[in-house]
């Protein structure tokens, strides 16, 4: 292959990963702005920011904002929707992942349009690399969500039993979730605390626990926060609604552990058949064949 191509394919590589790099990095101010106000003295504090904050960010923003000004109503609601449920992952917004995409789209397409003749199959293979790019910042948005919601799903009936535990204490069920939210980590707790920020700013608790369902988007949570809707409407008791609700997931989560380990037979098969047998083979049956072959000769 040419080396101009090759250099060429390089480069494009390069830049892409350079661009990524650039944008997937939190913005940390090292300066202190609070005892400057002159001209001089905001020039040399943006003269002292790195490039990235100074050329690359600002740019990717502008860009961001004209692709989201194009980009259908529906399909930026969806990907604020998938941004929440992912935990709002500092530094991205809406318009940082449009611009994330269309450069990753544009650097795919530019290193297979170098890599590849101008052929039909290659005007092809340039438009799926394309293609690939444009969605492989959804793929990987996609799996961050499945992993957060497996997380809360796994300690969903913990933390439940937590707050049904401390509401038969005596506590209120806000200072119970706010309780619980401290004494957790992961996802579980960061959607409890962003509850209590919600009540404590005039927001129903119903209405910011079926906020929390929606960005959540996990049927199990989902059954929680309409159990604890009806008996707050109907007036039942709180906490025997929670002991009911987390004796359900812990049982719902004991069948899916069995029926994760009842798949794993059938997992296994592939592997085994293709990989662990033929050698299993060779092993036993290679030193008769030399043995038979050398008997023959």
């Amino acid at each position: 292959m040419d080396i101009i191509v090759i250099a060429g394919a390089v480069a494009v590589v390069g830049s892409v990963l350079l661009i990524w790099w650039l944008v997937s990095g939190e913005r940390t101010p090292s300066l202190d702005l609070g005892h400057a106000g002159t001209a001089d003295d905001l020039r040399v504090r943006q003269l002292q920011q790195s490039a990235s904050d100074r050329v690359t960010k600002p740019g990717l923003e502008r860009l961001g904002h004209t692709l989201r000004a194009w980009t259908p109503a529906g399909r930026v609601t969806k990907l604020e929707k998938q941004l929440a449920s992912a935990g709002a992952p500092v530094g991205w917004s809406v318009e940082r992942l449009l611009s994330v995409k269309l450069l990753l789209a544009v650097g795919f397409a530019g290193l297979a349009l170098l890599l590849v003749d101008v052929t039909f199959v290659g005007v092809l293979l340039v438009l799926l690399s394309g293609a690939g790019g444009f969605i492989l910042p959804d793929v990987l948005l996609q799996r961050r969500i499945d992993d957060r919601n497996k997380a809360i799903r796994r300690e969903l009936a913990d933390v439940v039993d937590q707050v049904s535990m401390m509401v038969q204490a005596g506590l209120g069920i806000d200072a119970a979730l706010a309780r619980a939210a401290r004494s957790s980590d992961g996802p579980i707790a960061d959607e409890l605390s962003r509850v209590g920020q919600d009540v404590r700013v005039g927001v129903e608790r119903s209405v910011a626990l079926a906020a929390m369902a929606e960005r959540v988007d996990v049927a199990e949570l989902r059954t929680v926060v309409a159990a604890l809707a009806q008996a707050e409407r109907l007036g039942s008791p709180v906490s025997q609604t929670l002991e009911i609700q987390a004796h359900e997931l812990r049982l719902k989560r004991r069948q899916h552990a069995e029926e994760q380990a009842m798949k794993l037979p059938v997992k296994l098969l592939f592997p085994m058949v293709f990989c662990i047998l033929p050698v299993l083979m060779i092993v036993v049956l290679a030193p008769a064949a030399i043995n038979i072959m050398d008997n023959l000769g």
